[in-house]
């Protein structure tokens, strides 16, 4: 048995198991299972090592392990060391390699209308990310975060109010519990990214006007990429999306 899981605290909510063995299944690797891997920040670490040895090839990484993930990995991707955060870990004869697909994910979804200009909220593993290839594509990007210090060496100029910009891009937790907030009125903004996702819609995708990608999509772009390069087949995109809604 060839073992997969997704790391997180909390992690319960996670639609990537359904997802990955949906994926897993249509490309007839029966022999293949991915499951979810609660694991606390003060267990991170060592549960991630022990992770091999229990047959193990590779793990989907969420909050609040991203940065995490790329402290303790062996070697990264030149993205995920630009980043400074990874949402996927492999594991080999050459010990951990981390990579960062949440960014090239995301432009997947976002496709050839990239904005010229956003604001991303947040500074963690996802915003980062985020900033990252937004910049890359050519955006001008804005961080809005509750530590400003966190987002000081990403390639985006920091403020601490809400400007104008064609996109708006929710890399926070808020939206996952009920009862949540947006985060942000989402008025004005032409294209509304979510990094969040639970059942239903969250507030913030509710309340948007314009252009939606959900966290539905986004995680289905990233797993997509992560699934791609432990398994070596193409992933089967339509079966992840139905799997996840």
């Amino acid at each position: 048995m060839t073992r997969l899981g997704v790391l997180g605290w909390p992690v319960a909510h996670s639609r990537s198991p359904v997802m990955q063995q949906a994926a897993l299944r249509a490309v007839g690797l029966d022999g293949w299972a991915y499951q979810l891997l609660p694991v606390p920040p003060e267990l991170f670490d060592e549960t991630v090592r022990a992770l091999p040895a229990a047959g193990f090839l590779g793990a989907n990484v969420t909050i609040p392990h991203k940065e995490a993930a790329l402290a303790l990995a062996d070697r990264a991707t030149p993205l995920a060391n630009a980043i400074g955060a990874a949402n996927t870990l492999t594991f080999g004869e050459g010990g951990i390699e981390a990579d960062n697909t949440d960014a090239p994910g995301l432009l997947a979804a976002i496709g050839d209308d990239v904005p010229q200009s956003a604001l991303v909220l947040g500074a963690g593993g996802s915003a980062r990310a985020a900033v990252h290839a937004l910049a890359k594509a050519g955006c001008e990007v804005f961080v809005m975060a509750r530590t400003p210090g966190r987002a000081a060496d990403l390639p985006a100029q920091v403020v601490d109010r809400p400007v104008e910009a064609q996109a708006l891009v929710n890399c926070t937790p808020v939206g996952l519990h009920d009862g949540d907030e947006p985060p942000l009125d989402p008025a004005g903004y032409e294209l509304v990214v979510d990094f969040v996702y639970r059942a239903g819609e969250t507030a913030l995708v509710r309340a948007a006007r314009g252009r939606v990608i959900d966290g539905l999509e986004l995680l289905v772009r990233q797993g997509a990429l992560s699934f791609t390069g432990w398994t070596g087949r193409e992933a089967p995109l339509e079966i992840m999306r139905a799997a996840v809604q």
